[in-house]
């Protein structure tokens, strides 16, 4: 049986090697992005580019989005050439970038319009993770539509959990990041604190990686904190912006996030010093003074 043809938008960190794991899986990929140059390695992989995001979606039983932001994503659909204009009834929409759940039930409801299946399912793993194929990928929509995808989640993720209708993977998507994003702000904090009572922040880490404070994020970020290698993985813009995202999620909701809010302030006050682009564990000079 013949792969469905896949169309992917948006080749940042996390897209470009998704977008390669579905050429090794054998799917037949257009791609398209903003900056033409980030087409042509998965052109001499084997990918077709695409001139503009309606070209790519009319070549796509499949479309794939990932970009930075709901402003990104509204251009790339809505926007002159974009993508709603070439999609196919029956084809399917699945966006892979960090939007609001509004945003993702507005798309839906563009699509039902022109009869197009519409999926929210941003994804988790980091840039090692979609360049293993080993994301995790969180998923809204209908049932129906989500397993007529998963050969094509398959190249792409270890797991995708079916989490309800449109918008709820944008909101688990929100929430887990929230969660991340505390995480990491309290892990800067207790290690200033350490250090500022003459304890190395390696022997606090050792300490929590044998206690209760044990989280996968010190294996991640720990290391990068304590050496002030903030290589972009998960930009601190990025994580900015879903930090607000979520306190607008919250407000939607009448939902309180007062650590969330204080946490917000912080990242921003770094995002506003930094000079490049940084991961967000850069937080981390909030403290450091760096």
């Amino acid at each position: 049986m013949a792969k469905p043809a896949v169309g992917f938008i948006g080749l940042g960190l996390m897209g470009r090697p998704m977008a390669a794991n579905l050429l090794k899986a054998g799917f037949p990929v257009t791609v398209w992005n903003r900056t033409a140059s980030r087409m042509q390695p998965l052109v001499e992989l084997g990918a077709r580019a695409a001139a503009s995001p309606r070209e790519a979606a009319a070549a796509s039983d499949v479309l794939i989005t990932i970009v930075s932001d709901p402003p990104a994503l509204e251009q790339v659909l809505w926007g002159e050439q974009g993508a709603l204009e070439g999609l196919r009834r029956s084809s399917i929409l699945v966006d892979s970038s960090t939007v609001s759940p509004v945003l993702a039930r507005r798309i839906a409801a563009a699509c039902a319009e022109r009869g197009i299946e519409f999926l929210d399912a941003p994804v988790t793993g980091g840039t090692w993770g979609a360049e293993k194929g080993e994301l995790t990928i969180m998923v809204g929509g209908p049932a129906e539509t989500v397993a007529r995808v998963e050969p094509v989640f398959a190249a792409l993720a270890k797991r995708w959990i079916h989490l309800g209708p449109n918008g709820a993977g944008q909101t688990v998507k929100l929430a887990m990041n929230l969660l991340l994003a505390l995480e990491v702000d309290a892990l800067v904090e207790a290690l200033a604190l350490a250090t500022a009572g003459g304890v190395p922040g390696e022997r606090l880490i050792e300490v929590m990686q044998s206690s209760m404070g044990r989280a996968p994020v010190l294996d991640v970020k720990a290391p990068n904190i304590l050496t002030h290698n903030f290589a972009p993985s998960f930009p601190l813009r990025l994580m900015h912006k879903d930090l607000t995202l979520a306190l607008e999620l919250a407000k939607q909701l009448n939902v309180s996030l007062p650590v969330g809010t204080a946490a917000r302030e912080t990242y921003d006050k770094v995002l506003r010093a930094a000079r490049e682009d940084v991961d967000f564990s850069a937080v981390a000079r909030y403290y450091q003074k760096a």
